[in-house]
């Protein structure tokens, strides 16, 4: 997986990019949405294999556990632009699956649990995998993890954010 600062950058700027009128609460529950979805490691507790569906990288990173989460927290807190909210929900949940499928370890990212229990993960797999654990993160390994996510993720959304900008104030930009 990713670290919880690759996954909370996107969820910032995924929200930046749908919209420039976010609440602080959108903002909270996209940068949670990014992350969210590594709760599955409690499995790891309970003996549950990571080839379960239900095991690390399996359900809660699924395109469906992405809709579903999308949805309730569109219904809930999305009073007004429910579509904006759904969207960036969405998008954040989803991205974390993105991510896990382009680093370096794992067993792949089952993007499509209920229908189909293979695990997958993307050609380019050049984000280092995170190791669990602040300890184990505060370590050589953790450091590769911040230099890798600092070409592949950070860079890669302070660029999205500086079109936007630019593009924004061109009047070219809808949003």
């Amino acid at each position: 997986m990713a670290s919880v600062f690759g996954h909370g950058i996107v969820g910032v700027t995924i929200i930046k990019l749908f919209t420039s009128k976010q609440t602080r609460l959108l903002l909270l529950l996209a940068i949670l949405s990014t992350i969210l979805p590594d709760l599955d490691v409690i499995a790891f507790n309970f003996d549950i294999p990571y080839s379960h569906p239900f095991g690390h990288r399996g359900f809660t990173h699924s395109i469906l556990f992405a809709a579903i989460w999308a949805l309730l927290l569109m219904c809930f807190f999305g009073r007004k632009d429910k579509i904006v909210w759904f969207a960036v929900i969405f998008l954040s949940t989803i991205s974390h699956g993105a991510l896990d499928a382009m680093t370096s370890g794992g067993k792949g990212i089952g993007f499509f649990i209920p229908f189909n229990n293979n695990r997958f993960f993307f050609p380019f797999r050049e984000i280092k995998v995170s190791p669990i654990g602040i300890k184990k993160f505060f370590s050589e390994w953790g450091m590769q993890v911040i230099i890798s996510e600092l070409k592949h993720i950070f860079i890669p959304c302070l660029l999205l954010l500086f079109v936007r900008f630019i593009l924004q104030k061109s009047k070219f930009f809808i949003f």
